[in-house]
């Protein structure tokens, strides 16, 4: 896998380590998808592990996106070829990866997101290749710089092998989720030891491996907090969380009204 190439779009930002601001979509409409680019943010992660994305509702939200040149992840719920094959041909910029607790599993992410021998398979007609418009080496060279792939560790065997996990080729971002996390080491709350414990110990391997640090936050008080563990990139709440937090706080106001 050659990474020789000049990282671009959000790729690049994510090298530059500059904080990054985007959000998980559970709503599978393509207007929800419009609304958000329109916000602001770096950027949008497709939720199809824990949202209802069937592949219709998903190709229309990356046709949006793809027209606007907007940035799209995608949370898939395994990490099959087949699945990261699908994705990436629809139009995703990268792909977030949920349980990674092994190199073998980093490994095999990376391999599959990418073109060559064994990796993601080649067809130039996808609305990704610009559907027969771009030729093959032009193909080539724009997912070594564009492609993203986001490894999730949430399971303390992913702590431990952190540093493998980061130093594999291809994996250009850690995300410790909090939740699993906090779920894994037998806890009911983000407050608690082992979470911290683990956030600062991925944090230093990313940065000694010059990966991006990401993590999920519900809000920026939350991310301003956790941020001296290293993080940059946050995925913050959802579209719903926003919808419910806009609402009740409307609500609560107008029923005090005097």
């Amino acid at each position: 896998m050659d990474d020789t190439h000049t990282p671009t779009g959000l790729r690049a930002l994510m090298k530059s380590g500059a904080p990054l601001a985007g959000t998980f979509m559970k709503t599978p409409n393509h207007v929800v998808m419009e609304i958000l680019i329109l916000s602001g943010l770096d950027f949008v992660c497709i939720d199809a592990e824990h949202a209802p994305f069937d592949r219709g509702a998903m190709d229309a939200c990356m046709a949006v996106a793809r027209a606007r040149d907007f940035p799209v992840l995608v949370r898939i719920g395994d990490g099959s070829p087949a699945r990261i094959l699908d994705v990436m041909d629809m139009g995703a910029t990268g792909i977030v990866v949920p349980h990674v607790d092994s190199v073998e599993k980093a490994h095999d992410i990376a391999r599959a997101a990418r073109f060559g021998h064994g990796g993601r398979g080649y067809a130039g007609s996808t609305r990704w290749a610009e559907y027969t418009t771009s030729t093959m080496p032009a193909l080539l060279a724009r997912s070594q710089a564009e492609t993203i792939v986001i490894a999730q560790i949430e399971e303390p065997e992913g702590v431990e092998a952190a540093a493998d996990i980061a130093a594999v080729e291809g994996i250009d971002g850690l995300f410790t989720g909090p939740a699993d996390l906090t779920v894994s080491y037998g806890h009911e709350t983000l407050d608690n030891p082992d979470l911290r414990a683990a956030m600062a110990s991925v944090g230093k391997v990313c940065a000694a491996a010059g990966k991006t640090y990401v993590t999920w936050v519900p809000d920026v008080a939350t991310a301003q907090a956790w941020r001296p563990n290293g993080f940059t990139m946050f995925f913050v709440s959802s579209e719903h969380g926003w919808m419910l937090q806009g609402a009740r706080a409307t609500a609560q106001g107008i029923k005090a009204l005097t």
